[in-house]
């Protein structure tokens, strides 16, 4: 088992930033494969980023991709997603997520292990 717990979600204007943090527990957290997704109001889970276990490939969904940067520190278990330029397409809840494997996935059911997500609203 693996827990993980979001935070650092609020509310931001337009043209802020934000930093969220996961902070896992249990098993290995370098053995995982991390994946941040997020859930807008009436909207079905996207992928936003992932990131492998070594830290040594990253991917991003287009629309975040020169603002979002996602990272990792093994030695303190956690996996953080800085937010630039955030826009009100970018309300909603975000979760991270954990896999086991060789890479990261876009499909949130290829992920093992959830955080309970962490609200993040952008106000034009």
């Amino acid at each position: 088992q693996v827990q993980l717990v979001e935070s650092g979600g609020g509310l931001v204007q337009a043209g802020g930033s934000l930093r969220l943090s996961c902070a896992a527990s249990g098993r290995t957290f370098s053995n995982y494969n991390m994946g941040w997704f997020r859930q807008g109001p009436g909207k079905e889970r996207e992928f936003v980023a992932g990131i492998t276990w070594s830290g040594g490939n990253t991917g991003y969904i287009d629309s975040v991709k020169g603002r979002f940067t996602i990272s990792r520190d093994n030695a303190k278990n956690t996996v953080d997603l800085q937010m630039n330029s955030l826009n009100a397409e970018d309300t909603a809840v975000y979760y991270c997520a954990a896999r086991r494997g060789s890479a990261w996935r876009r499909a949130w059911v290829d992920y093992d292990y959830w955080g309970q997500g962490t609200q993040v609203t952008v106000s034009s």
